[in-house]
């Protein structure tokens, strides 16, 4: 049994299909099918249910998917850590982010790369749900999420900064000249928000929830791509993570407000593997991400370099932001 077999075996059992299987592992069909009967013959089990196509895997091939996993993902660490003794730790991160955490992301690769440069970063922007799964499966090696709702599973976590929620509308608009917004004003707008699958969206509902309302967005969608292009039409407007102002600029068109009655703070931060061996490639990208940086600072630079400040009320809540990114 090779480690290639494992390695076929656990790209099948993803793809669920032969040839697009082979494909990705830059063989041809026979030679994966080959390397996966080596690998039965040499386990004395048979793994795959065999048909005209794809069937599934057997009860035994389900549990050797779980030891390949770990057994590749163990073997990625040991050349990561050879490697790390030479010039330096080479190979691709896998990072699963939450979509509203996709402005500042930037901030983590960049130090993640300044330390370790013969690394690069495979960046796959994805739901809560799939980003659980996929870190239960070994199909990425982090996360960059929300911490405080809907907490991960089996993971450790470590605070980035804390967000808050804002109303975005075009400047000509009903609010475009306030300092702050209502969540109950906000409601009577014709909004464009995130749908129901987004974690996002689930925080906006229930704060709406706590106010007695339920919202009807006329708009949803699950790319904030599409948030901002429907903000730019100008009948539309939505609530957004403040963070967000980094993408769409200090624009003359598109204002942020923030959001108060209530004030909603949610942590983003790094989540890893609970595992009892952890990777090279995973114990740089915690290093980096505190790094002497902690939530509190990041939140500080957060808050101090948005477009987005407006009067004392906004300072009051910045204080707030950061007295929480100190726990």
């Amino acid at each position: 049994m090779l480690v290639r077999h494992l390695s076929y075996f656990s790209v099948l059992a993803r793809e669920q299909h032969f040839a697009r299987a082979a494909a990705i592992c830059n063989v041809a069909q026979p030679t994966l099918s080959a390397g996966i009967r080596t690998l039965e013959k040499s386990l004395g089990a048979q793994l795959v249910v065999r048909g005209r196509t794809f069937m599934g895997l057997t009860p035994e091939g389900k549990r050797v998917l779980e030891w390949a996993r770990q057994i590749l993902m163990n073997y990625d660490g040991l050349l990561q850590d050879l490697s790390g003794l030479g010039e330096g730790l080479t190979g691709t991160l896998r990072l699963g982010v939450l979509p509203p955490a996709m402005p500042c992301i930037s901030m983590l690769t960049r130090r993640l790369l300044q330390f370790n440069p013969g690394l690069s970063v495979d960046v796959r922007e994805m739901t809560s749900a799939a980003m659980q799964k996929d870190l239960d499966d070994f199909e990425i090696d982090a996360g960059f999420t929300y911490l405080d709702s809907e907490p991960m599973l089996r993971v450790r976590r470590l605070p980035f900064y804390v967000e808050r929620f804002a109303f975005a509308t075009r400047r000509t608009a009903r609010y475009g000249e306030r300092a702050s917004v209502t969540w109950r004003e906000a409601a009577e707008e014709q909004l464009c928000l995130l749908s129901e699958d987004m974690q996002n969206r689930r925080i906006i509902n229930s704060v709406f929830h706590s106010l007695g309302l339920e919202v009807a967005a006329s708009i949803t969608t699950n790319s904030f791509l599409a948030v901002q292009s429907h903000l730019r039409i100008g009948e539309w407007s939505s609530i957004i993570p403040h963070t967000f102002a980094y993408l769409f600029g200090d624009s003359d068109e598109i204002v942020i407000i923030p959001l108060e009655d209530p004030v909603r703070l949610e942590t983003v931060g790094l989540v890893v593997p609970d595992r009892q061996t952890e990777a090279p490639i995973t114990k740089a990208l915690w290093a980096a991400s505190d790094g002497g940086h902690t939530a509190r600072a990041w939140t500080e630079q957060l808050f101090d370099s948005l477009p987005l400040s407006r009067g004392k009320k906004f300072q009051f809540d910045r204080e707030r932001a950061l007295a929480r990114g100190s726990d």
